[in-house]
């Protein structure tokens, strides 16, 4: 039997042993009524048959009420937890039993059944720990302010009614003890609850964390073996095409063609290798020399202008080789048309922005001529990449023909 608790605990998540822990410890609390507060009365009656007969009937009642406990209190928290519907049936059986312990400890009061005054503050003692059972799974159920106002209204209540049915004060004074029990019971109760609640709610943003590093770790896969493969593929096609047609004028320069087309399909394996372990990093630099090497081989007449000797930090410097990659990309998607492209960057000091823009003409896609910007999930890849940096990407035709890709990052903050 132990073996096999120890089995179902050990199966338990860290966070359901927490809350295991937890529960078992609120169950545990209404036996302290039984043995702390019912039980020590017995011994303090008067020693008729009656008030024996009514201290016993007290003891009963708080058993059972200790045994409601467990599934009251299960029931009671996870309404708390926004889990399940209130037990409104076991609290009603939780009622009776409180309403029929404290009418048995007031007949006990009000015949005389306990003596003297050690007699009286062990039965008011009883009355109010008697209480805490109920209140503390009433507490879960409602408001904070609801339950302070029914606490503060029925003790006031209660206190004159017994006083009234006895004409013995004295007799109403188990009821005084019900603002401490109330109050007990609150204190107790709802931080248990509110602290499940919390422990849950980081375990779910924690799950939630973990799906969204796994959903990000796709995107920079997709991402980057995009803005890899797409250039290359691009530079392959036209290179091939360009050795094909060599090779039908049976010109030797076909096999130089084949060799770059080798050396770059080769380096296009080394990058996805570093895509696959996160390593891929693009350098601007490298990034502009390829672009005019590349362009210039497809017949595209490329000019770089920009800030000469300027140092940018490593993830600007990265997601602006990105750019230049990815406009080079969609260039060599045009190189029939396209003759020009300019790439020039600059910063400006008044907004302490720097400016990248790479402007081609020859643009003759339908698509991009009616939407303004090139199909594909490039750009959005690039202000993915961007969006981090603080810096924005704009696209579109500026006249007819001509296609203008605008990075914008703020200098300031990098420190430059």
């Amino acid at each position: 039997m132990i073996e096999k608790l120890r089995a179902m605990w050990r199966r338990r998540s860290r966070v359901g042993m927490v809350d295991a822990y937890v529960r078992w410890t609120l169950y545990a609390v209404p036996w302290l009524p039984v043995f702390g507060g019912v039980l020590p009365l017995v011994g303090k009656t008067a020693g008729s048959p009656l008030s024996v007969t009514l201290a016993q009937v007290a003891v009963a009642l708080n058993v059972l009420q200790g045994g409601l406990a467990v599934p009251l209190f299960k029931r009671a928290l996870d309404r708390y937890l926004r889990r399940g519907p209130a037990p409104l049936p076991l609290m009603l059986v939780s009622g009776v039993l409180t309403l029929a312990t404290e009418i048995a400890l007031c007949t006990l009061m009000a015949t005389r059944g306990v003596g003297g005054v050690d007699g009286v503050i062990a039965a008011a003692t009883a009355a109010g720990s008697t209480l805490t059972p109920f209140l503390m799974a009433f507490c879960l159920l409602v408001s904070k302010r609801k339950y302070l106002a029914v606490l503060t209204g029925s003790s006031l209540g209660l206190m004159l009614l017994l006083g009234l049915w006895t004409h013995i004060w004295l007799g109403a004074l188990p009821m005084a003890s019900l603002p401490m029990a109330g109050l007990w019971s609150f204190a107790i109760t709802r931080p248990t609850g509110w602290l499940l609640g919390v422990i849950w709610k980081l375990d779910a943003a924690r799950s939630t964390e973990s799906r969204l590093a796994v959903a990000e770790e796709r995107l920079r896969f997709g991402r980057d073996l995009h803005d890899v493969m797409g250039r290359n593929l691009a530079v392959i096609a036209l290179k091939s095409e360009l050795a094909v047609q060599l090779a039908r004028r049976g010109r030797p320069e076909a096999v130089e063609q084949m060799v770059e087309v080798q050396r770059i399909a080769q380096e296009s394996q080394r990058e996805v290798r570093e895509v696959v372990r996160g390593y891929r990093k693009a350098d601007l630099q490298a990034e502009l020399s390829g672009a005019r090497s590349i362009l210039r081989a497809a017949g595209v007449d490329c000019r770089i202008e920009g800030e000469e000797g300027t140092r940018l930090p490593p993830e600007m410097e990265s997601a602006l080789g990105w750019v230049v990659r990815e406009g080079t990309t969609n260039v060599l998607r045009h190189a029939t048309d396209v003759r020009r492209c300019a790439v020039r960057t600059h910063i400006d000091p008044d907004r302490s922005v720097l400016v990248m823009t790479m402007e081609n003409g020859g643009v003759t896609d339908p698509a991009v001529a009616g939407t303004g910007s090139l199909p594909g999930s490039a750009l959005k890849g690039l202000r993915e990449r961007l969006h981090p940096l603080g810096g924005t990407l704009t696209s579109g035709l500026i006249t007819k023909g001509s296609y203008r890709l605008t990075v914008e990052l703020p200098v300031g903050a990098a420190g430059i």
